[in-house]
């Protein structure tokens, strides 16, 4: 049986400010904004190629203090392709750098030790890292 993590929920403070981050500027799919009256709201989003997606919204989600997560990962093939990405979207994002080294070597140099950091503006903390093949 395959057990697949789908869903995070990230907790915000403005759902339409979140929600406008996550898509306009990181260029994740709006997978749905559900209103479910004046006090639910439940947006969907997912990182292209992920199959995990994000959730936000006012209601119906987990209560945690806006900003609170921390530790979430993005992977992508090409670091400092994504890096540019983000600077062309807006998104204030750490130089490239390098966090230990590979036990064995890698065709990348940055593969699996290379990573970016950023924050939504609520200040949840995302990091991404360069993996360009897996074995």
């Amino acid at each position: 049986m395959n057990w697949t993590l789908e869903v995070v929920v990230v907790p915000v403070s403005d759902v339409d400010r979140a929600k406008a981050f996550y898509a306009d500027q990181l260029g994740f799919a709006v997978d749905h904004d559900t209103v479910i009256g004046d006090d639910v709201r439940i947006v969907q989003l997912t990182p292209p190629g992920s199959g995990c997606s994000i959730v936000i919204g006012k209601g119906a989600v987990p209560q945690m203090p806006p900003g609170s997560l921390r530790g979430l990962q993005l992977v992508v093939p090409d670091l400092a392709k994504a890096r540019a990405e983000l600077l062309e979207r807006g998104v204030e994002v750490s130089e490239i750098q390098v966090l230990g080294e590979n036990p064995r070597p890698v065709p990348e140099p940055l593969d699996n030790v290379g990573f970016v950091f950023f924050t939504d503006p609520d200040g949840n903390a995302w990091a991404v890292q360069q993996i360009s093949s897996r074995a």
